[in-house]
């Protein structure tokens, strides 16, 4: 794998300080510049902002493994340690799985563990670490 920079997206925002402490405090995203309607995230090392946006947008869902998956969606690969250890906070923190944790395609290419949930925005995330991490891209 190349040496990778860091991603930048924005995404829209319901409420931003809502939405804000659940990045700072549930997954302890430092916080970068702001302003009254954005405020730019460290997310896992990569530059998420989150923007107030005026309108919503409706969700759609795509079959995966038997799981009908938010999209859109976004998230970060973790190491199966770190995944494993988010989890379990934010079981512990009473965070609503839109996905429970689970293994993803056990004994297949591209086995892997995933987990999804909303921030107050409404925003899907996605958590995933792969038991091999060389088979990211694998068919």
């Amino acid at each position: 794998m190349t040496n990778v920079q860091p991603f930048h997206l924005a995404i829209p925002v319901k409420e931003l300080q809502e939405t804000r402490t659940f990045y700072n405090t549930i997954l302890n995203c430092e916080e970068g510049r702001s302003s009254e309607r954005w405020v730019d995230l460290d997310f896992f090392g990569h530059q998420l902002v989150l923007h107030i946006a005026d309108n919503g947008g409706e969700m759609d869902s795509n079959p995966v493994d038997g799981h009908d998956v938010p999209v859109p969606h976004f998230g970060v690969v973790l190491t199966m340690d770190v995944w494993n250890e988010l989890a379990e906070r934010l079981k512990k923190q009473g965070v609503s799985f839109m996905i429970e944790p689970y293994i993803r395609f056990k004994g297949e290419v591209g086995e892997q563990a995933t987990m999804f949930f909303k921030d107050p925005s409404g925003n899907a995330l996605e958590f995933k670490a792969f038991k091999d991490i060389d088979q990211l891209f694998a068919k």
